[in-house]
């Protein structure tokens, strides 16, 4: 049930922000339930109704970040360029 809500809110935010290219999920929770991630349920839980019922019928790419030091990494270069 979990998954399923992950995905709906992965699919939410891709539709908020029309990430065609798609959605990357980091933090500590995706790595660690990567096989049920794997698993089919994360995909297509975008809501197929309302406004964007059109948009909604495409799939949304969801990738997940396995770096650990992603968000240290993004930092320092971000802080290396305005340096």
């Amino acid at each position: 049930m979990f998954v399923a809500a992950y995905g709906a809110e992965a699919g939410n935010l891709a539709l908020r922000t029309m990430a065609t290219a798609g959605v990357y999920v980091g933090g500590g929770i995706a790595p660690k339930i990567l096989p049920a991630l794997r698993d089919r349920t994360l995909h297509g839980r975008v809501p197929r109704e309302g406004a964007d019922a059109g948009i909604s019928s495409r799939r949304f790419p969801i990738a997940v970040i396995l770096n650990a030091e992603a968000g240290l990494l993004g930092a320092a270069v971000h802080a290396n360029a305005t340096a």
